[in-house]
Formats: structure tokens, sequence, C-alpha cells
């Protein structure tokens, strides 16, 4: 049996904002908010992985974990309100219906994806 590590999940995280990036540059934006949305969504399993032994099995696990979080500790909150951001606007709205808009709005959740990382990874190891 394989023990997945957060480690891996967050390379893995890592691994879909470059994808991100590649496409918004391509110009394909609903492909890279997708991605965009992946890349944050593992980086909080990730960071639920590290702090509780378990790899959520599914988004809604993810969510209500990561929802536990904040209400225990106010240190998650900011992360919190981040990946519902992303998760109605890059996963939700310009992913699944085509609505991007604000275009800038939409590039600069998809850069800042990296942010995101960077601050679930320092939860994950206080």
């Amino acid at each position: 049996m394989t023990t997945v590590t957060s480690a891996v999940v967050f390379e893995d995280a890592e691994r879909m904002h470059v994808a991100a990036l590649d496409r918004m540059a391509a110009g394909d934006i609903r492909d890279a908010a997708e991605k965009a949305w992946c890349a944050a969504k593992r980086a909080t399993d990730a960071l639920v992985l590290a702090r509780t032994g378990q790899l959520p099995p599914k988004s809604p696990d993810t969510t209500k974990t990561l929802q536990s979080m904040a209400a225990a500790d106010p240190s998650y909150r900011g992360l919190r309100a981040s990946y519902f951001a992303r998760q109605v606007s890059l996963h939700g709205n310009c992913f699944y219906t085509g609505w991007c808009e604000p275009i800038e709005d939409i590039e600069l959740l998809i850069r800042e994806t990296a942010d995101f990382i960077r601050d679930a990874r320092r939860l994950a190891e206080t």
C-alpha cells in the first residue's frame, strides 16, 4: 500500500497551477480557471491530510473539513475565504457556466493561486 504524503499532494497542486498558467497564456481561460481551482482544492487536500492524517475522499469532505478548521481556529479563515472565492468564480462560474467576467479578476485569481498554495503549505507546517 502506498502512503500519500501532504508534500506529494502539495507538489500535485503546484503542477496543476503551472498547467493553469500555461492554459491562460494559451488563451483558454475556462480550462485555466478549472486547473487553478483544482490546484487550490489539492492544496487544501494536502492541508487537511497534514492536519488530520486523512486525505479527503471527495470535494465536499475537503470543504467541510476546511469549514471546521476555520471555525475552530481563526488562522484558517483567510484561506477559507480564498477557497470559496476560487470555488465560485473559477470552478462554478467560469468553468461550468462560461461566465469569466471580469476577465482581469479571473486572471488574478488564477495567478494568485500560487499564494493560496503557499498559504496552505504554511498552515500545514505550523
